[in-house]
């Protein structure tokens, strides 16, 4: 296979791996997003309808290259939002506290998630921090691939 087969192959694996464990972590694990979650989520679904193209489409590196730019997309904003996470800097404010005056216990049914607090973490990595890591590393790996002629 070559350079391009190989990225078109990552750039339809990386992003779905990545949707699969966030739904596993949602609907298995009771992990559910806060706002800036979901926003890491759409530019994975963005790659994969892109990496789709790249099978079906001229030219093929092109496609691929934006899916790529795509996941990188999805690890930078897993970065900022590692980043306030991690209390490095401010988060959205609307996404990270309670509106004022919100009584807790009138709050809807709904599970409340703070963008500025890690439901979970290995090795002192968040979510976030991993899809920083997973998807600026496959995605700049993409791009490359994409790149490279022979």
């Amino acid at each position: 296979m070559d350079g391009l087969g190989k990225a078109r192959l990552l750039a339809v694996l990386v992003p779905a791996a990545l949707l699969a464990g966030a739904y596993i972590s949602q609907y298995v694990f009771g992990l559910f997003p806060c706002e800036m979650c979901w926003w890491q989520r759409y530019p994975h679904f963005a790659a994969l309808g892109l990496a789709g193209l790249a099978f079906v489409m001229q030219p093929a590196r092109v496609w691929t290259a934006l899916a790529g730019l795509a996941i990188i997309t999805s690890g930078l904003i897993g970065g900022f939002h590692a980043g306030v996470e991690y209390g490095w800097w401010p988060g959205i404010t609307g996404c990270s506290t309670l509106p004022s005056g919100t009584d807790v216990m009138n709050v809807s049914a709904a599970p409340l998630v703070r963008c500025d607090v890690a439901p979970w973490s290995l090795f002192g990595i968040s979510l976030a921090g991993f899809n920083f890591l997973i998807s600026c590393g496959a995605g700049a790996a993409i791009v490359a691939l994409a790149a490279y002629r022979k």
